[in-house]
């Protein structure tokens, strides 16, 4: 089993609708339909937004499910310069990008308690890597996470303090806190929808149609290669 974990409907969709034998799981906290993608038995949840959502859905899904691995998917906002709108970011590393308490001694983004990061397992990283084909350029490292929207007065800052950071969601570095803490494989796969500090001229925005549509081709192929 995976479970695949989406904030918004929009993002979920291109997977429920790939779904094979789909069954919605009434009594999940959330809404949550089974199936198989690609041949393998498969649960989408649809998370809500924000870290506190993203930790229930993900603690609900390993502690029911038991999956071999849990994905982070959906859009995300593009932080790294070599980052355009459209492109893929696998996780290898995650931070909570509003997280600070650098006065006690901890280190940017780390929350009293746990890792300063949190990390994928190096050989899903690979395969996500080795999955990828196509015309969308993908990128992995750094992914931030948090309860505010990092928009372009904020993310010089955000990159001041996290060196190399490639995107920001709201979701992903609570899933990967909670995988860890159950001992469940996971990573985040996301697409790009918008930049947070765009430059002059570049591209800045897409739909989120078609970001989430590019996370979906980017996990179905590592679904495919790996599992």
């Amino acid at each position: 089993m995976i479970a695949i974990l989406t904030a918004m409907p929009e993002e979920a969709a291109p997977f429920l609708s790939a779904l094979t034998d789909p069954q919605p799981l009434t009594d999940s906290p959330l809404p949550a339909v089974t199936g198989k993608l690609s041949g393998r038995a498969t649960c989408v949840v649809t998370t809500g937004i924000g870290t506190a959502r993203a930790s229930l859905a993900a603690t609900w899904a390993a502690l029911t499910l038991r999956p071999d691995a849990i994905i982070s998917a959906g859009s995300c906002g593009g932080l790294g310069k070599e980052v355009q709108v459209g492109d893929v970011v696998i996780g290898e590393t995650y931070a909570y990008s509003v997280a600070d308490a650098t006065a006690f001694g901890y280190a940017p983004g780390q929350v009293p308690g746990a890792p300063a990061r949190f990390a994928s397992p190096a050989e899903l990283v690979r395969a996500a890597k080795t999955a990828q084909s196509g015309d969308t350029p993908a990128h992995a490292g750094l992914m931030l996470s948090g309860d505010a929207f990092v928009t372009a007065p904020l993310a010089g800052r955000v990159r001041e303090t996290f060196p190399g950071a490639l995107s920001a969601d709201m979701e992903s570095t609570a899933i990967m806190h909670v995988a860890r803490s159950l001992n469940i494989p996971a990573i985040a796969i996301r697409a790009v929808s918008d930049l947070c500090d765009p430059d002059a001229g570049q591209r800045f925005h897409i739909g989120l149609e078609e970001a989430a549509k590019n996370s979906f081709e980017a996990v179905t192929s590592l679904v495919d290669s790996a599992f």
